[in-house]
């Protein structure tokens, strides 16, 4: 009898003490699936909280170049326009008016021969430190005596802030208030269209034979990974391509849209055939069977069914790729699309830069007026390479099947 009870006690000391155990692991676990849910949380919002920053801090910084200071001043139009353009207007305001307004000036006389020997009032655009002095910037470099003169005109209204066309109607300058994005914007254009027209067709192509109807042997796993290597090496690397196959083999003209835009679309190559790969091996196989015992051949039925069916991956990453390769500047710098070029090109193989490499430039410039543009051109890139991205996850929304 006490051997029964005493095993009694030690059952149920032993069952409470696993009892114990087993709750005090399962408090462990709770602990640690909650601290594991605190941090999934606090990454998430300290990524969202400096996205907030940077977006605040791009937009505060880029405002401000989107609204110019124009000054109003009577000119003289005469023969000695021609000479000096100093001489039509008075010497106390040629610090702050633009020179390159003041430049212009002759060409304006000789388009407009009527204007000869009149005195009329015009609103010009002002230097870029009386700009910054308007706009209360730090750093504006204005002298004091041109403060007090800008000062006396503001009071009798003859300084306002308007829109800032120039920076969406002309291209690069050597003074801030009369850079522009304009250039850019066309030489991105070029090269893009030039990425699309080169690396989509060979890229769906390539991923397609790959797929659909090369062998599974030593040589395509070879290729396979080299594609997946080239997809992960520096961009700069593809620059250095691009100098040694279509500069110095070739002969393309350097800075053309057609070198970078060539050398950009070696870049994107593997990225649209890894994604088309991919979107070819999420077709059901069931689909290419159903062709086959229809008989359907192989290229019509990679051709008329599996093809539409990966089309929405295929856009999805051919446009995500292109708005990588629009982003890029590294290998472009290789190529020499980096040069100064204050008119648009006119055709693919005239001296171009793009978007990037124009905001790159300003960076580097010292004078206060192209801090600001370089955030507005900053803001420019991000709005195209956003709306890019909305319209690939909306292809991709509009037409993603389940299967």
């Amino acid at each position: 009898m006490n051997n029964s009870t005493d095993n009694e006690t030690i059952m149920n000391k032993t069952n409470s003490f696993m009892s114990k155990d087993k709750s005090v692991r399962q408090r462990k676990r709770e602990r640690a699936d909650a601290r594991f849910h605190f941090y999934g949380f606090a990454a998430i919002a300290l990524a969202l909280a400096f996205l907030v920053f940077f977006f605040i801090d791009i937009i505060g910084k880029a405002l401000p170049a989107f609204e110019q200071t124009e000054i109003k001043i009577s000119v003289h139009y005469s023969e000695a326009v021609n000479k000096n353009y100093n001489k039509a207007v008075e010497h106390k305001l040629r610090r702050i008016v633009s020179r390159a307004w003041l430049r212009n000036l002759s060409d304006h006389l000789k388009a407009n021969p009527e204007l000869m020997g009149k005195t009329i009032e015009a609103w010009a655009p002002a230097d870029s430190r009386v700009d910054q002095y308007i706009k209360q910037h730090d750093g504006h470099g204005l002298k004091s005596k041109y403060q007090r003169t800008v000062d006396s005109m503001q009071k009798d209204g003859k300084v306002r802030t308007v829109f800032n066309t120039t920076l969406f109607t002309r291209g690069d300058s050597k003074l801030p208030e009369y850079a522009g994005i304009l250039a850019a914007s066309v030489g991105s254009v070029f090269t893009l269209l030039i990425t699309m027209l080169v690396a989509v067709p060979i890229g769906v192509m390539t991923a397609i034979y790959l797929e659909e109807f090369a062998s599974d042997n030593r040589f395509t796993r070879m290729v396979e990974v080299n594609i997946n290597n080239l997809a992960a090496i520096p961009s700069i690397l593809y620059g250095l391509l691009g100098l040694a196959i279509f500069i110095s083999f070739f002969g393309v003209p350097r800075s053309s849209a057609l070198a970078g835009g060539l050398t950009l679309a070696l870049m994107t190559l593997p990225v649209i055939i890894i994604t088309t790969r991919a979107s070819l091996r999420a077709v059901p196989e069931s689909i290419r069977e159903a062709a086959y015992g229809l008989g359907a051949s192989p290229l019509q039925t990679a051709w008329h069914h599996v093809l539409p069916l990966a089309m929405p991956g295929i856009l999805t990453g051919s446009i995500i790729g292109l708005a990588q390769a629009m982003g890029e500047t590294a290998p472009l710098i290789i190529v020499g699309m980096m040069a100064y070029i204050p008119d648009a090109p006119t055709s693919i193989l005239d001296a171009t830069t793009v978007l990037p490499a124009q905001v790159y430039t300003w960076s580097t410039e010292s004078l206060r007026g192209y801090g600001e543009r370089t955030a507005a051109g900053i803001l420019v890139l991000l709005a195209v390479l956003l709306s890019l991205n909305a319209v690939a996850v909306k292809l991709r929304n509009r037409a993603q099947q389940s299967w």
